[in-house]
């Protein structure tokens, strides 16, 4: 079959010519994903889902080059779309505190608990008193919301309210230094 006639194919809903797409491209389209730095998982989600875009849009569908350049495009950018995904979960905070706590505390005893690192330490004396200790509670002490709402007499929402309020104030923080 020819490009154009692929093309027709798809447009019309054949679904052999999809299977014909998935079947010639998927693996090599997981490769080059995968050689980009996503992980196994990772690459075969990306290639999944710019293959049921093909199949759901596939009547709007323009393309003036090849379909393996277009498929190859189309995955290059949905890899892009979910690292900027990812990276806007990534608590930042978090990642600070696991770094210090391993990095100063390698044979962390549960007995013990682990210190802040002196940035930490700043960063957490610009909480509110209350925000600061369910914060330390939480991060250092490890304590689970429940435990510290019974412990300090207040309810679990407000446990978490002061934990959201606390991370919001960190990271704005530690953006400005």
């Amino acid at each position: 079959m020819t490009e154009k006639q692929l093309i027709k194919g798809l447009k019309k809903g054949d679904v052999r010519v999809f299977e014909y797409l998935f079947v010639h491209h998927y693996n090599w389209l997981c490769n080059y994903i995968l050689k980009l730095g996503g992980t196994k998982n990772l690459s075969e989600d990306v290639v999944q889902e710019v293959m049921l875009v093909l199949w759901e849009k596939r009547g709007k569908l323009h393309i003036s080059g090849s379909i393996k350049g277009y498929l190859f495009k189309c995955c290059h950018n949905q890899f892009l779309q979910q690292l900027r995904k990812e990276k806007r979960q990534v608590d930042l905070l978090d990642k600070i505190r696991w770094e210090v706590i391993s990095s100063e505390y390698p044979e962390y005893h549960e007995d013990i608990p682990p210190k802040a690192s002196p940035k930490l330490e700043e960063l957490m004396y610009k909480l509110p008193p209350r925000c600061r200790e369910i914060f330390i509670m939480n991060k250092l002490e490890r304590k689970k919301y429940k435990e510290i709402a019974k412990d300090l007499g207040i309810s679990v929402k407000t446990v978490e309210n002061q934990m959201s309020k606390a991370l919001r104030i960190l990271r704005d923080t530690a953006k400005l230094s």
